[in-house]
C-alpha cells in the first residue's frame, strides 16, 4: 500500500528529524520549524497527515505524496498518516507508545535547548526489569535508571526518584519520550543534580479481572498507592543499592501521573519527602468524572490548608509545574496562590508549550536538581 521514502525529493534547507528511522530521510524540518512529510502510496486515492491538524498531501507522477506543515512548536508530537480514511503509522518514523497506542511521532528540536541531548559525559543505564505484583496478580515491567558509576562502586548507595507517566502511556514514557536518562546524565555531569536512581513504573493498575483503573478517582489512586507500597518500593529496595528512609525518596509525575504523585506523595509523607506534580488536570477539573464535586485541596489532602506547618516540616520539596499554553495553567496558578496564602511552601514553574513532552522534560530538568540536597 505504501513504502518508506527514498532520500530523493527532499527540499533544500531542511534537516532530517531526530525521530526518523533512516537518519538522512524525511520527515524533514525547515529552519522556521515547518515540517516536510512524504510517503510512497501509488495506489492510494487520498492521503492526509494528522498532526493535530489535518493536512491534505499532494501526489506526484511517481506515486509519492508530500506536504509541508505550518511551523510547529518545538517538542515531541504524535502523528498519523491517513490513507484512504485509515490511520496508520509512518514507516519513516520511529513509533512510540502514547495516546493509548503505538504511534508515529516527530521530535522538533528547540533552539538553544540541549539539556535533553546526548553529550560526551559519563552515561548511566536504563534497565528493564520484571516483578510480580501482588495487587494485579500479574508480572509487570519496570524501567530503572542507574546513574554513571553504579556498577563500579558497589559500596555506594543512592536516593530514589519514582516518576510516573500520563494517561494513555506506560513505563516506556519517561524512559523513551521523556529522555530521563539523558537529562539525568547531563545534570549529574554538570554537578547540578545528586546522583540518584530513577524508577519508572507502569501506573495503570487494576485488580485481577478488572479494567485498568486509570484517572483521578479515589479507587485508581488507592490502587496505585497500594502497588507502590506493596510491590514497587520493596522490589527496588531489595534489588538496588538505595539509601533507606523517607528523606531519600521522591515521587513525581506528569498529567495523570502528576495526580498520582500529588495524592500518593502528600497523603504519605512518611513515604516521600519530595513531591513533584507536572501538568495535572486534577486542580481544574479537566479530568473530573461527570457529577463529581469540584476539587477541594483540603478534602483531597486533609490538613494541607488548615495545618500547612505539618507539611512544611515533612516535605523538603513540593514542586508544581505546567505548560504556559496548557489550559491547566490558570487553575494551577489559582491553587498555588491558595497554598501560599495559607503558608504552605510550594515551588511553581511554567514553561512554553502545551500539554506535551517538552514541558515535562523541562519540568524534570528543573525538579531533579532540587532533590536530596
Amino acid at each position: 500500500m505504501f513504502a518508506v521514502q527514498s532520500s530523493a525529493q527532499i527540499p533544500d534547507g531542511v534537516k532530517p528529524a531526530p525521530t526518523n528511522i533512516q537518519v538522512n530521510n524525511c520527515p524533514c524540518i525547515f529552519p522556521d520549524l515547518r515540517v516536510f512529510f512524504k510517503v510512497t502510496a501509488p495506489t492510494a486515492t487520498k492521503v492526509q497527515l494528522d498532526l493535530g491538524k489535518l493536512y491534505d498531501m499532494q501526489k506526484d507522477d511517481k506515486g509519492v505524496w508530500s506536504v509541508t506543515t505550518d511551523p510547529q512548536v518545538p517538542g515531541f508530537h504524535y502523528y498519523s498518516l491517513v490513507i484512504d480514511g485509515f490511520k496508520v503509522s509512518d514507516p519513516a518514523s520511529e513509533s512510540f507508545y502514547g495516546t493509548g497506542r503505538m504511534s508515529s511521532a516527530i521530535d522538533v528540536p528547540e533552539a538553544g535547548a540541549d539539556f535533553y541531548l546526548l553529550k560526551d559525559v559519563p552515561h548511566g543505564d536504563v534497565r528493564s526489569k520484571n516483578y510480580f505484583s501482588k495487587v494485579t496478580g500479574t508480572w509487570r515491567n519496570i524501567n530503572v535508571y542507574t546513574p554513571p558509576g553504579y556498577d563500579k562502586d558497589t559500596n555506594k548507595s543512592y536516593p530514589v526518584l519514582y516518576i510516573q507517566h500520563g494517561g494513555g502511556e506506560d513505563e516506556r514514557g519517561w524512559a523513551v519520550q521523556g529522555k530521563t536518562n539523558v537529562i539525568l546524565d547531563n545534570l549529574i555531569a554538570e554537578g547540578k543534580a545528586v546522583p540518584m536512581i530513577v524508577v519508572i513504573p507502569n501506573g495503570n493498575v487494576s485488580k485481577p479481572g478488572a479494567a485498568a483503573a486509570g484517572g483521578y478517582n479515589d479507587e485508581a489512586m488507592a490502587l496505585f498507592k497500594e502497588e507502590m507500597a506493596t510491590n514497587i518500593i520493596p522490589f527496588i529496595e531489595k534489588n538496588y543499592r538505595v539509601k533507606a528512609g523517607v528523606a531519600n525518596r521522591a515521587i513525581s509525575g506528569l498529567s495523570m501521573g502528576g495526580g498520582q504523585a500529588f495524592y500518593t506523595g502528600l497523603r504519605n509523607t512518611d513515604m516521600f519527602s519530595h513531591v513533584g506534580v507536572f501538568s495535572t488536570g486534577l486542580f481544574g477539573g479537566i479530568n473530573r468524572q461527570p457529577g463529581a464535586a469540584a476539587f477541594d485541596p483540603e478534602v483531597a489532602i486533609p490538613g494541607i490548608l488548615t495545618n500547612p506547618k505539618s507539611f512544611n516540616s515533612k516535605l523538603k520539596v513540593f514542586y508544581i509545574s505546567v505548560g504556559e499554553q496548557d489550559p491547566r495553567i490558570e487553575p494551577t496558578k489559582k491553587l498555588i496562590e491558595t497554598f501560599k496564602s495559607k503558608g504552605l511552601n510550594v515551588e511553581f514553574a511554567s514553561f512554553p508549550g502545551g500539554h506535551e513532552w517538552q514541558v515535562w522534560r523541562k519540568s524534570l530538568n528543573d525538579f531533579a536538581p532540587k532533590l536530596f540536597k
